[in-house]
């Protein structure tokens, strides 16, 4: 599968997301098990989590505690894996989402996530979201004092703009390798994000990357997507994942997934490249 960087690390191109492995129409543990696996055997090498990809209030890091599980179960060399997690989001249980951008709550959570993974140093550990009662740059310091003591390898961002880009590369010196924003057919507002995040050459990760697109067809607005996945044989799914993958030599799609037959479909898209006309039908 093709690979792109992310800081120091190179990845596959399409990487696994697993929220909808641990939150609300979550599946069992053997098929979510079983859907990583199938994304290690095809080539993925980035797997996407949080402490906060969880249902109730008291399994905190669920999704992370079940990725480490599968690693450790999985028959084939998982060390060039990089797991990116995040925190600094939360789920009360009830629900909702609230966030705490606190720097010791992050720091705390670091290591919380740290000790879930199973690992000396976690691969990429990023800000989740924004507090608006936290200056953003009070919130990074907290990343750039995890790096500083070797808790994390690589820090980054999520839902953040282009102003938050800027104070964190100041706050970490430099060292921000990626930004994690929603990004699909249907929500393009962070093209402003993609586009700075390829000026700074770090990585830019769409979480939602098939939003819009649905299973069972590209859906009303988006049939240019249809028509091109019709004519090339394939699913609407992956002609939007190499979409995005053609915004930029650094955009690494997360696409969540559960079932293995989805994450397989998903990371043919890295070797659809598409062509002008397509892209320009696309938009």
């Amino acid at each position: 599968m093709q690979q792109r960087p992310i800081g120091n690390r190179t990845v596959s191109a399409i990487g696994l997301g697993g929220m909808p492995m641990s939150i609300e129409g979550r599946p069992d543990e053997k098929r979510s098990i079983s859907a990583i696996h199938a994304a290690l055997d095809a080539g993925v090498t980035l797997i996407d989590t949080a402490n906060a990809y969880h249902i109730h209030a008291d399994e905190v890091g669920h999704n992370e505690a079940l990725i480490a599980k599968a690693l450790r179960e999985y028959d084939g060399d998982a060390s060039g894996v990089l797991v990116a997690t995040k925190g600094g989001h939360l789920r009360p249980g009830d629900g909702s989402w609230t966030v705490n951008g606190n720097p010791d709550y992050i720091r705390g959570a670091a290591e919380d996530s740290r000790r879930r993974l199973g690992v000396e140093r976690i691969g990429l550990y990023q800000f989740h979201r924004p507090d608006p009662a936290v200056p953003y740059a009070e919130s990074v310091t907290a990343l750039r004092d995890l790096l500083d003591d070797g808790v994390i390898e690589m820090a980054g961002i999520s839902n953040a703009t282009v102003e938050q880009i800027d104070i964190a590369q100041d706050v970490l010196e430099g060292r921000l390798v990626s930004v994690q924003n929603q990004y699909s057919p249907r929500f393009r507002s962070s093209q402003p994000e993609l586009d700075y995040c390829m000026e700074l050459e770090i990585a830019f990760l769409p979480w939602s990357p098939l939003g819009g697109i649905g299973r069972n067809g590209a859906g009303e607005g988006f049939e240019a997507f249809q028509d091109v996945a019709d004519a090339r044989g394939v699913s609407p799914q992956v002609i939007t994942l190499a979409w995005e993958l053609a915004k930029g030599p650094r955009v690494i799609p997360i696409p969540g997934s559960s079932r293995p037959e989805s994450i397989l479909d998903s990371v043919t898209s890295a070797d659809v490249e598409l062509t002008q006309e397509e892209l320009d039908r696309l938009g």
